[in-house]
């Protein structure tokens, strides 16, 4: 670690290679080295986003990708959870309905706000046109708890939470017909979680109720898209392996009553061999360290990101 490691993903301008390829019938991903992705769903007469990029500017490389392919409209807005970087460029598709849990609306309440400041800071590349997103938040028009079945047409689309994971509000959107998952955030593929919002004790049982779906083809929340039973289960284990690395080292140090800055340091230092080579493997850890040893004491719930707290704990980890 060094000192003068940059705030998040300051140091992070350089663009990325866009990929939007076709993993089955109805099924696209739109990914980015890394950044985050969005899915697609074309139906018979009906075209759904899940989760939209961060500013309207940067969705509108995604509506010019589906119009290559489709004049099908752009109904409905699928948001997996709540993040900034997930939904604030939702106004650019003027979908007739945009989808989220009852839990998603909960935290955008509690700490919408809080968050899209929060992350503006921390990724200034994917925020470049921040202008371009209306005033307030995105709300959702439509919610649901536990499972939502939609049809676009003939195809079958279901909207599941499985389990808190990434969030307390976590979406997948399935096509049963296909065996084709949305993951969101929950399954990450050669990029490291961000777990500063995360429920690391159920995030392990979440997984095992994707795989239990047997997907043949995986859209992660980062990372290339998984095509086949064995690039889903490498998907899968990997994060798994990830938070239960991470949290094992924590909770242990914590038991010993070590402070939150040695911990982190040695967390660090026992993960960056395995995933220091992962996507934004330095901007996250610290967020990750700071709620799995919040977990493993006193916070059942993770506590609130905002721009000043994401500093001040830096400061306090990074040294500066």
């Amino acid at each position: 670690m060094s000192t003068s490691k940059a705030f998040a993903s300051q140091a992070d301008l350089a663009d990325k290679k866009i990929t939007f390829e076709q993993l089955s019938p109805h099924a696209w991903a739109y990914t980015a080295e890394g950044d985050p992705n969005t899915g697609v769903v074309i139906g018979d007469d009906a075209v759904m986003v899940i989760d939209t990029q961060a500013t309207p500017v940067m969705a509108a490389d995604v509506i010019r990708r589906i119009r290559a392919v489709t004049d099908k409209p752009i109904r409905y807005v699928v948001l997996s959870h709540y993040h900034a970087v997930r939904v604030l460029g939702a106004a650019a598709y003027k979908p007739d309905h945009i989808i989220a849990s009852d839990d998603t609306l909960s935290l955008i309440r509690e700490r919408g706000e809080q968050d899209k400041a929060s992350e503006i800071g921390r990724f200034p590349r994917l925020f470049r046109n921040v202008e371009s997103v209306p005033p307030g938040l995105t709300w959702p028009s439509i919610t649901f708890s536990g499972k939502m079945t939609l049809w676009l047409g003939k195809l079958e689309v279901q909207l599941l939470q499985l389990g808190r994971g990434h969030t307390k509000g976590d979406t997948v959107v399935w096509l049963p017909g296909e065996r084709t998952l949305f993951s969101g955030d929950l399954v990450e593929f050669d990029a490291t979680p961000y777990c500063g919002d995360a429920y690391y004790s159920d995030w392990p049982a979440t997984l095992d109720n994707l795989a239990a779906l047997a997907p043949l083809a995986l859209v992660p929340g980062r990372g290339a898209a998984l095509k086949g039973e064995a690039q889903v289960a490498k998907g899968l284990a990997g994060t798994r392996a990830f938070l239960s690395d991470l949290f094992a080292h924590v909770k242990a140090a914590a038991a010993k009553g070590q402070d939150l800055n040695s911990v982190y340091r040695e967390t660090y230092a026992a993960l960056k061999p395995r995933y220091g080579h992962w996507v934004i493997f330095d901007h996250c850890l610290p967020f990750d360290v700071s709620r799995a040893y919040d977990e493993a004491t006193q916070y059942r719930d993770p506590r609130i990101w905002t721009a000043e707290r994401d500093v001040e704990m830096w400061k306090s980890l990074e040294g500066g």
